[in-house]
């Protein structure tokens, strides 16, 4: 994503927020040089950043999960869940990666060093013990699900906090979670099948 400066900026037209909206309005004698982006998020920016911080911690750690899994599996369906995983840890990566993109577009700071993501995210360990497809899959299943759950709160609270753009981020990285989640899902096998 690049960022341009915002349009009052260029031209001295400023853009005022008003209930969380951005709208168009000239203001004369105003200096404020923050990008259009920061003052649309008005009094809630905070709030938004460290929302959108504790969704990058768990994303983060996620990838990192669904990566440890890629290189780990082994058994039957080695190269078909090597391949899922591999495919997942990327649009988790994309997510991760637009995620900390809004935060500091929000004018804030993204929080992804590995000692920040470890002390805040709310996913449970992945199964460090596990080796096999069945085993990985049911901790990734788990803590995939946990975190669209978690994503699909965010699109709620950012837009109680009027910010609708963040909570189209959310609604769009939990539509592709959604998707990971089903992929995940198709691989278990229900209890009492046979493999």
């Amino acid at each position: 994503m690049y960022l341009f400066p915002a349009a009052g900026h260029l031209t001295g037209q400023d853009f005022t927020s008003s209930g969380g909206h951005c709208h168009g309005k000239t203001r004369s004698g105003d200096r404020t040089h923050l990008p259009e982006q920061r003052r649309c998020a008005g009094k809630h920016r905070q709030a938004l950043i460290a929302l959108l911080n504790q969704r990058l911690a768990d994303s983060t750690d996620l990838r990192t999960q669904v990566k440890w899994a890629h290189g780990n599996v082994k058994g039957l369906h080695f190269i078909q869940l090597h391949e899922l995983f591999d495919a997942i840890a990327s649009h988790l990566e994309e997510q991760t990666d637009s995620i900390a993109e809004r935060i500091t577009t929000l004018g804030g700071v993204a929080n992804g060093t590995a000692r920040e993501v470890a002390s805040k995210s709310g996913l449970k360990e992945a199964d460090l013990t596990a080796s096999d497809g069945p085993s990985m899959l049911k901790f990734l299943v788990h803590n995939v699900a946990h975190h669209a759950n978690a994503l699909r709160e965010a699109v709620q609270e950012s837009d109680d906090l009027n910010d609708a753009i963040t909570a189209d981020l959310f609604t769009q990285i939990t539509r592709e979670l959604d998707k990971d989640l089903w992929f995940l899902e198709a691989h278990v096998t229900p209890a009492g099948a046979d493999s």
